[in-house]
């Protein structure tokens, strides 16, 4: 199981979408989602639901989907960065807090280099999950540099929008401490095992001789102090010097090999029962935590800007009606009756914006396959998206006059009804093309900056079969 199932980063996202949506029609008004609700109509379901569908169908056109991968690739950059980083802090904290081997090395001050943040900063964390209101270290200062850095790494006019929502999601699901103790717990992790490796090497290269120096305690509290830090490590078969070694530990006293190895194995076993293993605890009880708050994640329909879509989410009348008055010039065609289930693995054809004065289907189309017909008003749109909603076919193939110039609602129409066939291919024709190589150009640019693929873009049917 990878990473982002254990956390469950999927189900993170498609609520952050959700919340970037409603943070971006609250701040700049709403978008145009016509084509948008009524894909999350289909899609049924309550009204929760059908919210987080059209959140998912507008992030894709948006290409906040991207947005939202691209953070996530600079976001595990930086934790693999930090990680290195903590792994190269914790040896140099072991090397610098053993030495080299040639002075006494003083147990009480080793362990404070070596577990003297990292124990105060785990009880800050407890403190923050035991009282999550009182704001004591709700937040790793690391990860909110990751925040902030991947703010600035990843660029676009909405590339805020990703890190904010999610923050705004984790507050509302209570998931911030337990998010940000994940990357906390996994750093200081990768810390301690940096450093209880070193220790390991040193002590194995090294000959060291371990003791105590004190003023103000007297040799009975620190006996008691070594022997009640050393009871869960012998749990564990590692060995401690008994009361008479610590006490002759005192510095004034030589004392021979074996003492010193009852001491090495005294700091290891420290620095792995106290380090390692309420780290290694802690981190998977944050991921447990962070999965489960995942799966409990519900919309609040309550909050601003979503409420107002009931409406438009579940419409009390569908609207059959013309959309506007016909002008002038406006020419009546006749549109063949699309069908309302197209055949599984079949093959269907629409042209958009197809001219009036030209013969429909072309000459030179493929004959076997079903005639969506020719789109150009939104009835006849939306007309064509419920038939593809109904049944995707195998192949459709979208016909486009290249003539005329791309525009944006065009773009968002192809797309749109390529992400309801399994496979799509785009057919640009016009009667003079090779006299205007710019024009097709442009559409090859908006297409490609759409998403769609150069092989899925062609100027003639021809190669259609192959697919």
């Amino acid at each position: 199981m990878s990473v982002a199932n254990l956390l469950g980063v999927e189900r993170w996202r498609l609520f952050t979408l959700l919340e970037a949506l409603r943070l971006r029609e609250t701040l700049w008004g709403p978008l145009d989602d016509l084509s948008e609700s009524r894909r999350a109509q289909a899609a049924g379901g309550t009204f929760a639901q059908r919210l987080l569908h059209r959140a998912q169908y507008v992030a894709q056109r948006e290409s906040w989907c991207q947005l939202w991968d691209r953070w996530l690739r600079v976001m595990a950059g930086l934790s693999l960065l930090f990680a290195l980083v903590a792994a190269f802090t914790g040896s140099a904290a072991a090397l610098g807090a053993l030495g080299n081997g040639t002075r006494p090395v003083n147990v009480v001050l080793v362990l404070l280099a070596l577990l003297g943040l990292h124990s105060l900063t785990f009880l800050f964390w407890l403190l923050s999950v035991c009282w999550p209101r009182a704001k004591v270290a709700a937040a790793s200062w690391v990860t909110d540099l990751c925040f902030y850095l991947s703010q600035r790494l990843v660029r676009g006019p909405d590339a805020a929008l990703i890190p904010q929502a999610l923050g705004s999601v984790l507050a509302r699901a209570q998931a911030r401490v337990w998010c940000f103790g994940v990357m906390s717990h996994f750093l200081w992790l990768v810390a301690l095992i940096a450093a209880f490796g070193t220790t390991l090497a040193l002590l194995m290269a090294r000959s060291y001789q371990f003791n105590w120096e004190t003023t103000l305690l007297d040799p009975t509290s620190f006996v008691w102090w070594a022997e009640t830090l050393g009871a869960l490590p012998r749990l564990l078969g590692f060995a401690m010097p008994d009361a008479s070694a610590i006490r002759l530990s005192d510095g004034t006293h030589a004392l021979d090999a074996s003492v010193q190895t009852l001491w090495s194995s005294w700091l290891l076993g420290v620095l792995l029962v106290y380090g390692i293993l309420p780290r290694l605890l802690a981190l998977v009880l944050s991921i447990w935590r962070v999965r489960r708050l995942a799966v409990q994640l519900t919309v609040d329909e309550s909050l601003p800007g979503l409420a107002t879509l009931r409406s438009r989410l579940f419409p009390a009348v569908e609207p059959a009606g013309v959309d506007g008055a016909a002008g002038a010039d406006y020419r009546v065609h006749w549109q063949p009756d699309v069908p309302r289930m197209l055949m599984s693995g079949s093959r269907a054809m629409v042209g958009l914006e197809w001219p009036v004065d030209q013969t429909w289907p072309p000459p030179s189309a493929p004959l076997d396959v079903y005639d969506l017909g020719r789109v150009d008003s939104r009835a006849e749109r939306l007309q064509v998206v419920a038939a593809l909603q109904a049944q995707s076919p195998a192949l459709l193939i979208m016909v486009c006059n290249a003539s005329l110039t791309p525009d944006r609602g065009t773009i968002a129409t192809l797309l749109e009804w390529a992400q309801l066939a399994q496979q799509s291919k785009l057919v640009l024709l016009a009667d003079r093309v090779a006299t205007a190589p710019e024009r097709l150009s442009s559409w090859r640019s908006r297409l490609l900056q759409a998403g769609f693929s150069t092989e899925q873009i062609q100027t003639e049917f021809h190669g259609l079969d192959r697919e």
